[in-house]
């Protein structure tokens, strides 16, 4: 097998991917040198679910070959392996490995999958390293051609199985302990709910609505969605993200800097104060708790407001309303570039942030602690 080289992380930063701050921590490394010397790093697990035209249900189980490093001969998921490394990695990056795999391992091709969604985030051990594992669940259309891989997979194993299949298959057979929990839960649960296309909200006027941001520091973009929101609904509940850090190359900003940030920004606009409302919510690092937390900081709301694809995601597993993503923050309107341009003192950064975030920023010493704190490369 090719030297690949994956995507690891040190084991003091893996609390960070709950919270969907991917590339900020991740760097690569080969395959052979993350197992030798036991690096933590990132793979990807698939569990694919198919109906038939009477609506009952198959789940696609592979048989690990007989020549396979770890568990050979063993069942497990549908498809799984390593995360590739690249650079500014994010969830749909995974997620494109995670359908790479499945096309290498079954030949399943990208028109045949119906849908494919992140499920959850697991922290594994096994004889080589530790491994974080993001889950996800797809559904594939009926009758779709399987091609396994006579390299990776034991043949005659590797197939789609019916409920009762499966569960005689777990019962009596050597099974991957990290895929047979996903597959019993699987088993236990309407698995309709995976065949829902995720739709897309149209427009209406909410009673209220969730921003969530970091606003290190608060630029011009986060201006842009705050009249967007208010334009759909009556209240606009605003939301500090990793309220608990500060003093950091990430997190330069104190969760009250950054609340004086937006309510500079919002009285210079006239927006008045009975119109939104300002929440700190403090990372958990735990991804499966994380929206019944925000949601006992924030209270109910009608539709979340998110430019990070892992919290959209979260939301949606939970049957929240998310709005689609705006394409403001994609470049330049980023808080990573604009403190990039802060430390190279490029003076393009003033154009990005509103006078009165700039003045307080000032009155803050908050351009030297940017400049100092990414100097040091200060977590």
């Amino acid at each position: 097998m090719e030297d690949e080289i994956i995507t690891c992380i040190q084991r003091e930063n893996i609390k960070y991917l709950h919270s969907g701050q991917i590339s900020k921590y991740v760097f690569p490394l080969s395959r052979k040198k993350a197992h030798k010397e036991k690096i933590p790093h990132l793979i990807i697990r698939v569990f694919i679910i198919s109906k038939t035209s009477k609506g009952d249900m198959l789940y696609l189980v592979q048989k690990r070959g007989k020549k396979r490093e770890s568990h050979p001969n063993f069942f497990t998921d549908s498809a799984s392996g390593h995360v590739l490394y690249k650079k500014n990695m994010d969830l749909n990056d995974i997620k494109n490995n995670a359908i790479r795999e499945l096309k290498e391992e079954f030949g399943i091709l990208q028109n045949d999958i119906q849908t494919f969604n992140f499920n959850e985030l697991k922290i594994e051990n096994d004889k080589f390293s530790e491994e974080i594992a993001y889950i996800f669940i797809g559904t594939v259309k009926f009758n779709t051609n399987l091609t396994p891989n006579i390299e990776e997979l034991e043949i005659e194993g590797s197939r789609f199985y019916s409920k009762n299949e499966l569960k005689n298959l777990i019962e009596n057979n050597n099974y991957v302990a990290h895929s047979k929990e996903i597959w019993e839960k699987l088993l236990k649960q309407n698995s309709d709910f995976y065949f829902k296309e995720k739709r897309k909200p149209q427009y209406q006027k909410y009673k209220n609505v969730l921003f969530i941001s970091r606003f290190q520091p608060l630029h011009h973009g986060h201006i842009y969605v705050i009249y967007k929101m208010l334009k759909k609904s009556n209240f606009l509940k605003i939301g500090i993200g990793s309220s608990q850090l500060s003093y950091t190359k990430n997190n330069p900003f104190t969760k009250d800097e950054r609340k004086k940030f937006i309510l500079a920004a919002l009285e210079k606009r006239s927006i008045p104060p009975d119109k939104f409302k300002i929440f700190f919510i403090p990372d958990i690092f735990d991804a499966n708790k994380w929206v019944d937390h925000v949601v006992s900081i924030v209270g109910n709301f009608d539709i979340l407001y998110s430019n990070s694809d892992w919290m959209k995601e979260l939301f949606t597993n939970k049957n929240y309303k998310v709005s689609k993503k705006s394409l403001i923050f994609k470049k330049k309107y980023n808080g990573t570039n604009i403190r990039r341009l802060i430390l190279k003192d490029r003076k393009q950064w003033r154009l990005l942030i509103p006078n009165e975030v700039i003045d307080l920023i000032k009155k803050f010493n908050g351009f030297e602690r940017i400049r100092d704190l990414l100097e040091k490369g200060s977590e």
